[in-house]
């Protein structure tokens, strides 16, 4: 399943499923990744109450990271963006 756009609930199977969907931020690339070759990198979106990291050239295949926002503006940071 792609992680962008709508998600419904696990519980939404069998005969009940009318259940509620959870809109999940698209991801964004870093503005690092120009299209150029090993232009893969990081991508990131708000969740909650922070944001979620992956990597860009696994794709939905990619372990997804929560970071706090301000682990995620110390990672920004460090990473000399």
């Amino acid at each position: 399943m792609s992680q962008d756009g709508w998600r419904k609930s696990s519980r939404s199977q069998g005969p009940n499923t009318d259940c509620v969907e959870l809109r999940v931020a698209p991801w964004r690339k870093s503005s690092r990744s120009d299209g150029t070759a090993n232009s893969n990198c990081v991508e990131a979106r708000p969740a909650g109450t922070g944001f979620q990291v992956r990597d860009s050239k696994l794709g939905d295949d990619s372990p997804i990271f929560d970071l706090k926002t301000a682990d995620f503006t110390a990672l920004l940071q460090r990473a000399d963006r």
